[in-house]
C-alpha cells in the first residue's frame, strides 16, 4: 500500500458530497447481512464484491470528509524513517533520536539507520497528549487554588 505523502483538505463540494454519500452509505451498511456485500458501479455496471470491514472503513472515510478533516491512509506495520517521525511528533531529528536511544520509543536498527515503527510513533505521540493535557490541568487546578482563574 502507498503511503499518501501529502494530505489535503477535502474541498467544500467534496464536503457536500462526502455528507450525502456518508447519510447513504451509513443506511445501507445498517441493513446488510453479509459480510461480503456487492457493490455496483453504476458508470462501468460493473458488480465488486467487497469486504464489509471495508466499506465501513469507507464509512469513516466520507464522515471525516464531510467534516472537513484532513485524513491519511498508513498501513499499520509501516516503519518510518527517524526524519519522518520526528516530522510525526513535531520534534526535531535529533531529539527524536535522543527519546529513541533512551528507550521511550522502540525501534529497530538497519545497518546505520534507525527506523521506528509507525504504531509506536503514534502510541508515543498519545502518550505525549495526554501528559500534556493532565498538566494543563494541574496548572488550571493551582491557579485556581491560588485565586488566579475562575472556572
Amino acid at each position: 500500500m502507498e503511503i499518501i505523502k501529502k494530505i489535503n483538505r477535502p474541498s467544500k463540494d467534496e464536503q457536500k458530497l462526502a455528507i450525502e454519500s456518508y447519510d447513504a452509505l451509513a443506511s445501507v451498511i445498517e441493513q446488510l447481512k453479509s459480510d461480503n456485500p456487492e457493490i455496483e458501479i453504476e458508470e462501468r455496471q460493473e458488480r465488486i464484491k467487497i469486504p464489509l470491514k471495508a466499506l465501513k472503513f469507507l464509512g469513516e472515510i466520507l464522515k471525516a470528509m464531510s467534516q472537513g478533516k484532513p485524513f491519511s491512509l498508513v498501513p499499520i506495520a509501516t516503519e518510518v524513517t527517524t526524519q519522518k517521525a520526528a516530522e510525526i511528533l513535531g520534534c526535531s531529528r535529533p531529539h527524536l533520536v535522543k527519546l529513541l536511544e533512551d528507550g521511550e520509543i522502540e525501534f529497530t536498527k538497519i545497518g546505520k539507520h534507525r527506523r521506528v515503527r509507525f504504531e509506536d510513533v503514534m502510541e508515543y505521540k498519545k502518550k505525549m497528549k495526554k501528559i500534556q493535557k493532565q498538566h494543563i490541568i494541574d496548572m488550571m487546578k493551582s491557579d485556581e487554588e491560588l485565586g488566579l482563574y475562575d472556572s
